[in-house]
């Protein structure tokens, strides 16, 4: 079987080294990933402001049909890269995203990009602009939030084009800890060469 190895990812490459014959680049990675998120980041996913603004929205966003979703999202992906842009500023300026932005600034680059979506699949706050506001057609919330609490999902690995940096999504439900009932889920961007 042939392997490919990323040379600037010594992590994946190592994994490999240690992981069964059958093991891919992109699987050997998945434990180191589920690790740090373990470690890293479940801790801080039932503050009040991860909870809190989750909840909010979901009470905003649950009449929403796949229309008016459609709508929001197609608005969403004109103003990300315009001058303009109401839609997406409003977003960045919630406490979740400033929130999530000290968290990203706190890891030393550990961690490249976060977003927290709703019941919906929705943006509720993020440390960077995404490309689109509805996640709800991609796997990070279908593995996640519709297969309910406890649910941790680690994406293939990725060279990011602007840094060359190897990196994985690690997609996870987030619960109410008052019920334990899902209620959202967050995305969170690896630097697998630093991990």
């Amino acid at each position: 079987m042939k392997i490919k190895l990323f040379t600037s990812a010594m992590l994946v490459a190592s994994a490999i080294a240690f992981a069964p014959v059958s093991a891919t680049a992109e699987e050997a990675h998945v434990a180191p990933v589920k690790d740090f998120i373990s470690s890293s980041v479940e801790g801080w996913l039932t503050d009040p402001t991860v909870i809190d603004a989750i909840k909010e929205q979901n009470a905003k966003t649950a009449g929403l049909d796949q229309a008016a979703i459609d709508a929001l999202d197609k608005d969403w992906r004109a103003q990300a890269t315009a001058a303009d842009k109401p839609m997406v500023d409003e977003v960045l300026g919630r406490a979740l995203s400033k929130f999530l932005m000290e968290k990203k600034d706190a890891s030393q680059g550990m961690i490249t990009e976060m977003f927290v979506m709703d019941a919906k699949g929705l943006n509720v706050g993020q440390s960077d602009v995404t490309s689109d506001y509805w996640q709800g057609d991609e796997a990070k919330w279908q593995k996640t939030y519709s297969v309910g609490p406890g649910e941790v999902f680690v994406d293939e690995v990725e060279e990011d084009e602007s840094t060359q940096a190897l990196q994985s999504q690690a997609s996870l439900t987030i619960s109410d800890p008052a019920t334990g009932e899902a209620i959202g889920a967050i995305t969170v961007g690896i630097n697998l060469d630093m991990l």
